[in-house]
């Protein structure tokens, strides 16, 4: 039997987010281009925060959201109740596949964190998302839509036991090959979706938390490699 969960993601506040970003990069007189990150063979793009090389990636505090390199790691803090928040390195990629793993470090379980593919902007984008309670989705979000939408057959969350619950890793695969997308984790293969909407796009990590109660979620060993 198929269990289904209703999660609703809302990332408006994140449009404001764009700016604020914006104007605090311009504020640093000795901001310099990030570095390729490429170092590895057939690697795209590889990052495993260690702080020797700088990749790009967006980091800020915002009300109680906060994007930071700790630890060798990219932390995302999350106190808003069903709010999206996420980072970038500002890159460009059309058909990849994308490696990281992702840590519960505080929280409840009820939440959702992963990874995000062919972000365009901050109104259009993928994002493959698991939760600390078992579940797991491939949502769109594109303009016009307050909410993500997810593109599981019952619009919903799906569960699966080859999620690790609770304070616990999770290494997450995302595929974005054409009109396909594709999640595994912990090497299992949960989802395949078809979605025409986006081709190219940068690449994310993400997390939110769905209760009243402040989550903290850990990316590591960011790679991003041709399918």
């Amino acid at each position: 039997m198929t269990i289904g969960k209703s999660i609703r993601l809302q990332v408006w506040r994140v449009v404001g987010l764009a700016a604020l970003i914006a104007v605090l990069a311009g504020c640093s007189a000795e901001q310099t281009e990030p570095d390729a990150c490429d170092a590895l063979p057939d690697v795209l793009f590889f990052d495993d925060f260690n702080g020797e090389q700088n990749c790009g990636w967006a980091t800020y505090n915002r009300g109680g959201e906060n994007v930071t390199i700790e630890n060798a790691a990219m932390r995302i803090t999350v106190s808003q109740r069903g709010q999206l928040w996420w980072t970038n390195p500002g890159r460009d990629f059309d058909d990849v596949v994308i490696r990281a793993e992702a840590r519960q470090v505080a929280g409840p379980n009820d939440n959702a964190y992963g990874l995000i593919c062919r972000y365009q902007n901050e109104e259009n984008f993928y994002v493959f998302l698991v939760s600390g309670d078992g579940y797991y989705a491939i949502g769109k979000y594109q303009s016009g839509n307050e909410n993500v939408v997810y593109l599981t057959e019952t619009g919903q969350f799906l569960q699966s036991e080859a999620i690790n619950q609770g304070v616990a890793s999770n290494e997450l695969r995302v595929a974005c090959v054409g009109n396909q997308l594709s999640l595994d984790v912990n090497g299992v293969p949960l989802l395949t979706v078809t979605d025409p909407t986006f081709v190219t796009g940068d690449i994310g990590l993400a997390a939110s938390t769905l209760q009243s109660e402040t989550g903290v979620i850990e990316f590591d060993n960011v790679q991003v490699t041709l399918p």
